[in-house]
This record gives structure tokens, C-alpha cells and sequence, in this order.
């Protein structure tokens, strides 16, 4: 089965094409195999559920990091290791069980929060064990890490045109924040510059500078459109 406007193969079953997204009619579908797409369940229900299954693991965490708390403080007359363990459970906590609570993913609001708390992980492992490698790596590295992810999302999520030369800029820049990241690495620990970046630099380079000219070239640009729906 194939789109009837841009003629890109479809999978059985298909509501719509991958790459133009034109509409599939499938006038041969019978009634009872049209009622099998609406959920059994309402939309409430499923909430409800998930709201359940949250507050229900958020007792389970809460109950781990107290039991770890209060044998720290028993044995060690401190906090000690139970702080790694309360701040990985609160870390878990945003990154797996907040967004459920919520009707809808919205990365570009979620994901710079969960920058931000692997950051205040980062921060309070660095000043627990009296190091000071924080500000010059930790955090411009997960700032990095951060943007890059919200243009990810921004370049396959929101963007409908030219996403193929955006995608191969955007592997050019990820390949160049590879040689940043080997320079607050070099500032911080006193490593040697260039000894894996460049490898970095070089592999994404490529790929992204073959996708920048294949959009030039409009064979090749269609049959890659066809290939990845991109």
C-alpha cells in the first residue's frame, strides 16, 4: 500500500502518511474493526489511575529514603550515604512520576526541569564530598546537555519544514559541543585537549555536512525524505 500524493510505502494499518501526512482511506474496513480504535476506558479513569500508581510509588520512595535516613543516623549518629539515596529517590521522582500527573508531555516545559534537578543532584554531590569541580564542568556540561535535548525535541517535534538541513546543522553542533565539553574537562582535571573530541567533531561533521548537501541535491534529498520520513 502506497500514499496516493507522494507515493512513500505505507505499514498495514496506517491512518496517515509518515511524511506528508495525507489522510489513508481504507473504504474496505468493516464497522467492528472501526470500533476496536476507541478506548475502553474514559479518559478520566485512566487519570485516575495513574494518579493512583503515583502517590502509591511516591509512598514506596518515601519509605526507602526514611528507612536509609534513619539507619544513617543510628550507626553514624549522620546523614552520611542516605543523602545520595534521598536525593537519587527525588531525582527519580521528577524524571519518572511528575509528568504523569499531568495529561500531557510537554517536554519543553519538563525537560528543563529535570536539567535542573540532575544539576542540584551534581551540586550536592560536589559539596558533599568537598570538591569543586561544579561550576567549571559539571554545570556548563549539563547546561550543554540541556540545550541541545530542547532543540532535539524542538527539530522533531515542532518543526514540519526543511527539518533535514536543520537535522544536519544540528549534528554539526552537537559534534562541536563534544570539543567543548573536552575543554571544561581540560580546565577542571587538567586533562590533555583534542585526545577524543576530535573524533566526535569529525564523525557527527560528516554525517551532518552529507545531509546539508543532500537537501541541495533534490534526488537525493527525496529519496532520503522517503527513506527516514524526515
Amino acid at each position: 500500500m502506497y500514499c496516493v500524493y507522494c507515493g512513500v510505502k505505507l505499514q498495514d494499518g496506517a491512518a496517515e502518511c509518515p511524511l506528508c501526512h495525507t489522510p489513508v482511506i481504507l473504504p474496505g474496513r468493516q464497522e467492528s474493526e472501526q470500533r476496536t480504535l476507541y478506548p475502553d476506558r474514559l479518559p478520566e479513569e485512566e487519570r485516575h489511575g495513574r494518579t493512583l500508581l503515583v502517590w502509591l510509588l511516591t509512598m514506596v520512595m518515601l519509605g526507602v529514603a526514611l528507612a536509609c535516613l534513619i539507619l544513617c543516623l543510628h550507626k553514624y549518629h549522620e546523614v552520611s550515604w542516605s543523602g545520595y539515596v534521598m536525593m537519587s529517590l527525588a531525582l527519580a521522582w521528577v524524571w519518572v512520576l511528575l509528568p504523569l500527573l499531568f495529561p500531557r508531555f510537554r517536554p519543553m516545559i519538563f525537560l528543563p526541569i529535570d536539567f535542573t534537578c540532575l544539576a542540584a543532584f551534581l551540586l550536592y554531590v560536589c559539596v558533599k564530598n568537598g570538591e569543586n569541580w561544579f561550576l567549571s564542568f559539571a554545570f556548563p556540561v549539563t547546561a550543554i546537555a540541556a540545550v541541545l535535548t530542547l532543540l532535539g525535541v524542538a527539530l522533531f517535534r515542532y518543526i514540519r519544514q526543511g527539518r533535514l538541513r536543520l537535522l544536519g546543522l544540528y549534528l554539526i553542533i552537537i559534534g562541536a559541543s563534544f570539543m567543548l565539553i573536552e575543554f571544561f574537562e581540560h580546565i577542571t582535571f587538567g586533562t590533555g585537549m583534542f585526545d577524543w573530541s576530535l573524533y566526535c567533531v569529525i564523525a557527527f561533521g560528516a554525517i551532518g555536512l552529507f545531509l546539508f548537501v543532500a537537501t541541495l541535491i533534490p534526488p537525493l534529498h527525496a529519496h532520503l525524505r522517503k527513506v527516514f520520513f524526515f
